[in-house]
């Protein structure tokens, strides 16, 4: 039996750090985990942290790494079983909610047939807004889940909704939805 291939994008956020345990958890329950960084990611924490934690080779670029004759990111898009985007930025809630392959996540996102499922991490006011709830509602119209994000205290100093939910919750639904893909 073959271990589920689980794609994390990595956003911009200061939530970013939280990917790394998210990635380990994930890999300890028996999932080949590849990462996917956005540039604002690599600010927040580097590749090198993920491959470590991942054992897979990150993705960072739209031009990385092809396997064969096949790009790199139609290969992760066939095998993916999920694609798990952690921490998710109000700017990659557009992107993909209007179909943007301006990064790795946009362009595997837009190639592939698995689940899809995204938690918001972001400034409660931006996830209040118009534009980003708009965005969110086509998204889950099209099939995306969303988990949170969670009220809390804000890495902005704001209290309110917008934290990352919790990263067991997230793996465990992660699970969940590879399971019922069996």
């Amino acid at each position: 039996m073959t271990a589920p291939v689980v794609i994390v994008g990595v956003t911009g956020s200061i939530a970013a750090y939280k990917a790394a345990d998210l990635v380990s958890k994930l890999v300890k329950r028996g999932c080949e985990v590849h990462v996917v960084m956005t540039h604002g990611a690599q600010e927040f924490i580097t590749p090198l942290t993920m491959q470590t934690l991942s054992k897979n080779a990150v993705v960072t670029s739209v031009f990385a790494g092809s396997h064969g004759w096949k790009p790199g990111h139609i290969d992760l898009a066939d095998r993916a079983q999920l694609l798990l985007v952690a921490p998710a930025t109000a700017n990659i809630i557009a992107e993909l909610a209007h179909g943007l392959a301006a990064n790795p996540i946009g362009e595997i996102a837009l190639a592939t047939l698995a689940p899809v499922l995204i938690a918001p991490a972001m400034n409660g006011k931006m996830w209040a807004h118009a534009a980003t709830q708009q965005n969110v509602a086509l998204l889950k119209s099209r099939g995306m889940e969303f988990i949170g994000p969670e009220e809390g205290m804000l890495a902005c100093g704001y209290e309110g909704l917008g934290r990352l939910w919790s990263v067991e919750d997230i793996v465990e639904r992660a699970a969940q939805i590879i399971a019922a893909r069996k």
